[in-house]
């Protein structure tokens, strides 16, 4: 449930709690009343927990590079115009777009434009 609706829900739901059962039981009530009260206060409580109870989805993140400049790697060295992160921390896609050229020289050097999950 979106924020708008949740929000909503709680406030429908605390107002059903402390409203008309209050007023209901102010007044002397008479066994009829006392049942329709503790019946609309136990709804608006149900109601109160499934609004802040319910699962909320996740977000939809990602990991996005875009329009980068170029890059080189010299001797053991890394050159990234991409993206590069671990794999078990990737929550979403990944988008790479328009990113600079990458060059290695040299020998352990490594090169990346696009997604590198290390």
């Amino acid at each position: 449930m979106s924020r708008t609706p949740r929000i909503a829900v709680i406030a429908t739901a605390t107002a059903a709690v402390v409203s008309t059962p209050a007023v209901w039981l102010l007044d002397g009530p008479g066994p009829g009343q006392f049942v329709g009260a503790s019946v609309q206060a136990a709804t608006g409580v149900a109601a109160l927990l499934w609004a802040m109870l319910r699962d909320r989805p996740a977000p939809a993140a990602h990991d996005t590079v875009e329009h980068t400049g170029d890059a080189v790697a010299v001797d053991g060295g890394n050159a990234l115009t991409g993206f590069s992160g671990p794999a078990d921390r990737s929550t979403g896609p990944s988008v790479t777009r328009h990113t600079g050229a990458t060059r290695a020289e040299g020998a352990g050097s490594v090169a990346n434009s696009g997604t590198y999950y290390r």
